[in-house]
């Protein structure tokens, strides 16, 4: 049974500067790219009752209401369905936002970056701060509640002051839920082959970080490494589906799907996609791999691993065989042990990238 669907929208109104997503500027080719996409939805699905459906991109509220109501329409949803909407906060009204939420989308992500009107220019955004605060108006007036924001560390010329600034400026309103992203230089990205000058350090990007868990935690549950919600309420649940390795679809160009020990991929080739939208890249994953993504996955979340669940699953004892790096990482009072429960404490989540990696082909 699968519950979990995602589904890409590839279109954006610009590329921004560090954007290594599968992308193109414009809508000349929404039309049959929908026609293409509903048509792979209703071949695969099989009108599972969902439990979420994310709409990614690109910029998928670029899509008007009748584009949404088409493929809402292909899926078996109810009120307690979480619907969730990425969104630039410069390219959605009020009225639009009330259109989609009487249509189903109950949660929204905003992409909003940064505060500052000079970093938002730097990293090639396109909204300006009195977008986003427009925005969060519309959200108050369209009775919308449920909203997250995105905001990014590590920016051209950013200082961990500017980065305080941002921080508590952003608790000021009532925002549910703040994903957090370190700038990261991708190839085919603008910033790949123009680099931006003045990058904070690593150092600096990890001070950064560490004084984001210091000031957030003061008013949000941080539940994921990335992700501060104001109570269990507002977990992105679609998220969550994925730390916890369930079953989830995706549709659209360049979208993945998960089921069981397999793991498929479409096409990143636009043209390929139209003609061929049924056409999928299938792995199979090994126990071996399995085993190391539920550690990867369930250490990235704040209720962590828990041991006997991955042993009856697996039929191992994952403490045993991982003996060294447990035993290791507590005594170094990077990770807590808590009856069959091991996670990792604050401490351990600042340095999680060089203890996962410890996990690899043990």
């Amino acid at each position: 049974m699968i519950n979990c669907v995602y589904i890409h929208i590839p279109f954006c109104e610009k590329k921004c500067k560090y954007c290594s997503f599968c992308s193109f500027e414009g809508l000349k080719l929404k039309d049959v790219y929908l026609d293409a996409l509903i048509k792979e939805i209703k071949h695969f699905y099989k009108n599972e009752k969902l439990e979420t459906l994310y709409f990614g991109g690109g910029t998928p509220s670029l899509l008007n209401e009748f584009d949404f109501e088409r493929l809402l329409n292909c899926f078996n949803i109810s009120s307690k369905t979480e619907v969730t909407l990425e969104l630039n906060p410069h390219l959605i009204s009020y009225q639009k936002l009330k259109n989609l939420k009487n249509m189903g989308i109950n949660r929204f992500s905003a992409g909003v970056q940064s505060f500052s009107d000079d970093l938002l220019n730097k990293i090639g955004r396109l909204h300006t701060k009195k977008d986003v605060l427009v925005l969060f108006d519309n959200f108050k007036k369209a009775n919308i509640d449920n909203y997250s924001i995105d905001l990014m560390y590590g920016l051209p010329s950013q200082t961990t002051d500017d980065w305080i600034l941002e921080l508590n400026y952003s608790l000021g309103f009532d925002i549910k839920h703040i994903s957090l992203y370190g700038l990261k230089i991708e190839k085919g990205t603008y910033f790949y082959k123009f680099p931006p000058k003045n990058l904070p350090s690593m150092d600096i990007q990890a001070n950064m970080y560490e004084t984001a868990l210091n000031i957030l935690n003061k008013k949000f549950i941080h539940y994921e490494f990335s992700n501060f919600a104001l109570c269990e309420k507002y977990y992105s649940k679609h998220n969550i589906s994925y730390w916890k390795r369930k079953n989830y679809y995706g549709f659209g160009l360049s979208a993945s799907g998960f089921t069981g020990n397999m793991r498929y991929t479409n096409t990143f080739n636009f043209k390929n996609y139209i003609n061929n939208p049924l056409e999928r890249d299938y792995e199979i994953l090994n126990k071996e791999i399995q085993i190391e993504e539920e550690i990867f996955l369930n250490l990235r979340l704040k209720e962590g691993l828990d041991v006997d669940y991955i042993n009856n699953k697996y039929n191992i004892d994952i403490y045993q065989k991982y003996k060294k790096e447990f035993d290791k990482f507590i005594s170094l009072g990077f990770m807590e042990k808590e009856k069959n429960i091991i996670r990792l404490n604050k401490k351990g989540i600042v340095v999680s990238n060089e203890i996962l990696c410890e996990f690899i082909n043990v």
